[in-house]
């Protein structure tokens, strides 16, 4: 996996009034935990580009005023309306020391179901994996080549690799949808076929009597 590398300065003051001083000067409060202590600090906005805006997972090198970490992003907070990044939270990690991580899901193949003209839907872009920091991958590569229509792809389905998924494994991570014109298709051939049974069903007596029934009493 690779590594970013950021460089902050310790805060001296850690009121809303100071943070946003912080972020109206182009940086982002930051706090770093898991260790000894937790460390508050801020940094350039623009290191964090590489980190957060991307579909793969980093390992972070965090140099706070000569104090080096070893760390995994494990919060970003944004504000709602401007997407801005308001905060970030790091985890520090250890060598020996299990971890648990999002990792990003990459699709690769293409769906039979899509060919036919379904629609697929990614329900998990990322998955919640526990390893020990050398085996944890960038991304996890999802195979789409068996997926077609009415059937799921299941966290279950997904090989690990020294490492753990701790997303239930009955979760779907990509369905394909049938479009509803094909839908409207089946359930019209369905009911004919059910109207012909029936036809067919209401016609038998006659056929096999002989002769119409009389009512109870009379003759023919």
């Amino acid at each position: 996996m690779k590594t970013v590398e950021i460089i902050g300065y310790n805060r001296a003051n850690l009121g809303k009034s100071e943070a946003k001083r912080l972020r109206a000067e182009g940086h982002v409060p930051c706090v770093i935990y898991g260790g000894e202590e937790q460390v508050h600090f801020y940094a350039p906005a623009i290191l964090f580009r590489e980190l957060i805006y991307t579909d793969q997972a980093h390992f972070v090198h965090l140099n706070i005023e000569g104090r080096e970490f070893e760390a995994i992003l494990q919060d970003a907070q944004f504000h709602p309306v401007s997407e801005i990044l308001l905060h970030v939270d790091f985890l520090q990690m250890f060598a020996g020391k299990t971890i648990k991580m999002n990792i990003p899901v990459h699709f690769e193949g293409n769906s039979p179901g899509v060919a036919k003209g379904g629609t697929l839907i990614k329900k998990r872009r990322h998955l919640t994996v526990k390893a020990l920091p050398k085996d944890l991958p960038e991304f996890i590569t999802v195979d789409l080549a068996k997926l077609d229509f009415g059937r799921a792809l299941k966290v279950g389905e997904i090989e690990e690799n020294n490492f753990e998924i701790l997303d239930s494994k009955i979760a779907s991570v990509a369905v394909v949808e049938i479009p509803r014109a094909l839908r409207g298709k089946s359930d019209e051939e369905e009911e004919e076929e059910g109207v012909e049974e029936g036809a067919e069903g209401a016609e038998a007596p006659a056929a096999e009597g002989g002769e119409a029934p009389t009512a109870e009493g009379g003759e023919a």
